[in-house]
């Protein structure tokens, strides 16, 4: 296929004036604005101009020193996500830095909203954590449940630009905020520091129909950037395929973005699927060239198996072998970490040639 062959047959998601107001109306249901209706008109008639023009990103510079096209006018948004994992980079590379876990809570329960209760995973999270500044480590979480009970906390889905072409897909992530289409409030620009900054990721989800939470999931699809992404935007002038795929086929390089970093899996369940989860997550990682710290640190059980769901946390209380669980594979992913910093651990992959990469699958 040519690069210039851009395939074009799905039908327009155009809406007319009208159905534009309708669902921007539906916002504002509640009573209490009904005595704000002439100001929701002037907001409308604004929002709907930026709609029908597609003002993507209304705040922009030009790109300058350090970009293929210094004079592209690039997101300020964009910018400043770009600035956050660089000064995130700097610091995982500082060695007067004590080392850094990322713990991720990939349950989306939570007592704040409509569960009423806090999730097992989480007590996980917090034990993990626990150990983790006993050995002297620095210790971040992401908490995904904020993605269902916090206001404005969104992850938007991933569009997948990296399926039209890899250099499609910047790092970080250019297709949010989209204003036009009122996809703000988007998360990733403040979670892929938290990603590079880490010498070790841990993370701790529940099973969901055989499969991740989809708060987990919707962070796994939008890391796609970081294996193989494009920094540098200006290259192929936005989100311009023809140029991209170009730009592939001369030959993309696939920069790793998060290679070496080391991990722990928890994977817990009440029936089923335990062991798929673990396994997927595991190879969803290690295909983006991070390090699993031994079999300690990748764990798959279950919890009150086919109990109550109403007697979990109950379960949990007394299942002590599955917390010492939890405990080894946060020490297992911390002294792979602090041995790594010491020099005293290397990635046993490293310097080796891939005899399929990526390009080629």
């Amino acid at each position: 296929m040519a690069a210039s062959d851009i395939r074009k047959e799905m039908p327009p998601v155009k809406m007319p004036r009208e159905e534009f107001e309708r669902r921007y109306r539906l916002r504002f249901a509640d009573p209490v604005f009904d005595p704000l209706q002439r100001e929701l008109d002037l907001v409308i008639a604004v929002a709907w101009d930026a709609y029908s023009h597609s003002r993507k990103s209304p705040l922009t510079r030009k790109a300058g020193e350090g970009f293929s096209d210094p004079e592209y006018q690039i997101a300020v948004d964009w910018l400043a996500a770009r600035e956050a994992i660089l000064r995130a980079q700097r610091k995982h590379d500082d060695r007067s830095q004590r080392p850094a876990v990322l713990v991720i809570n990939g349950s989306p329960r939570t007592e704040h909203t409509c569960p009423g209760e806090s999730s097992k995973t989480w007590r996980m999270v917090k034990l993990a954590e626990t150990v983790f500044e006993a050995m002297g480590l620095a210790v971040n979480v992401l908490d995904l449940s904020r993605l269902t009970s916090e206001f404005g906390k969104n992850i938007h889905p991933c569009k997948s630009c990296v399926a039209t072409s890899m250099p499609l897909c910047h790092w970080p992530c250019s297709c949010y905020p989209n204003y036009s289409l009122g996809q703000t409030d988007d998360w990733m620009n403040e979670i892929y520091p938290l990603w590079v900054a880490a010498h070790g990721i841990m993370i701790i989800t529940p099973v969901h129909w055989y499969q991740v939470p989809t708060t987990l999931k919707s962070m796994m699809d939008r890391l796609v950037c970081a294996d193989g992404g494009n920094p540098d935007p200006s290259s192929t002038h936005g989100k311009t395929a023809q140029e991209a795929k170009a730009l592939e086929l001369k030959g993309w390089p696939y920069p790793r973005h998060l290679a070496g970093r080391y991990f722990a899996i928890v994977a817990h369940g009440d029936a089923v699927g335990a062991e798929s989860v673990r396994r997927s997550l595991s190879d969803w990682l290690t295909d983006m060239s991070l390090v699993s710290a031994g079999r300690f640190a990748e764990v798959d059980g279950y919890v009150g198996y086919m109990e109550p769901y109403a007697t979990s946390h109950r379960a949990l209380d007394d299942d002590a072998a599955f917390q010492k669980d939890v405990g080894n594979a946060a020490r297992a992913l911390g002294t792979a970490v602090k041995l790594a910093r010491e020099g005293r651990l290397e990635n046993p992959g490293r310097g080796l040639v891939d005899t399929n990469p990526k390009q080629q699958r």
